[in-house]
């Protein structure tokens, strides 16, 4: 999705959102340039990030091409106005068909996030709604509601009700997916528009090889 304002994207897992020290290429610097050659600009393109997917998750991304946007959007994520929603495939069914999870989150030193039986100073309360769509073999295709976005929340908070994303060796998978992409899809944001204020719910495609 384009227009003066916003753009939405499908981020292939395994692509970084936004580059780092290795150099990789990212789904930021590709879209700038893209829209540095389709409008012809002479200096940079300007897009601001204003959220973020783990490398190995796929799905929609949004950026927004004006300051003004980007400080909207950023608002509606702080005020907790964006829902997102997702679409993971789990090892195992869970006990509960639909379910509340509720707990306090600590990044740590080596990357990854963790449960903590109490909140502390350096944590973050971290909550979602799950429903389970289906259920085949050993595995199950769940949807979920991502009230807060932490650090690996959904991959944590699934783990931790035993349940973790099929190949996510961070947090409980045995074995890899291909590529070492984990089963986890950014399905939809649903968003005010920053301009017009219109409802928009913005939709990604289930990527060639999904694991269901």
């Amino acid at each position: 999705y384009e227009d003066n304002h916003l753009l939405a994207l499908y981020k292939p897992a395994g692509l970084l959102v936004q580059g780092d020290r290795t150099g990789a290429p990212s789904l930021l610097e590709l879209a700038k340039t893209w829209l540095k050659e389709r409008c012809h600009k002479k200096g940079e393109a300007f897009l601001g990030l204003v959220h973020r997917l783990d490398r190995p998750v796929a799905g929609v991304m949004l950026f927004c091409r004006t300051s003004k946007a980007a400080g909207r959007i950023s608002d509606q994520f702080r005020s907790g106005t964006v829902r997102k929603r997702y679409l993971a495939v789990v090892i195992g069914v869970p006990k509960e068909p639909t379910g509340f999870l509720q707990n306090h989150l600590e990044r740590q030193a080596n990357r990854s996030s963790r449960i903590l039986p109490a909140p502390t100073r350096t944590s973050q309360e971290a909550r979602l709604h799950y429903r389970v769509v289906a259920a085949a073999g050993s595995n199950s295709l769940v949807e979920i509601d991502l009230e807060t976005g932490r650090h690996h929340q959904i991959r944590v908070q699934m783990a931790h009700l035993g349940h973790p994303l099929l190949g996510d060796l961070r947090y409980g998978a045995a074995t890899p997916l291909p590529q070492r992409q984990i089963a986890l899809l950014a399905t939809a944001l649903l968003i005010q528009h920053p301009i017009t204020g219109a409802a928009m719910t913005l939709r990604s495609p289930l990527p060639r090889g999904w694991p269901w």
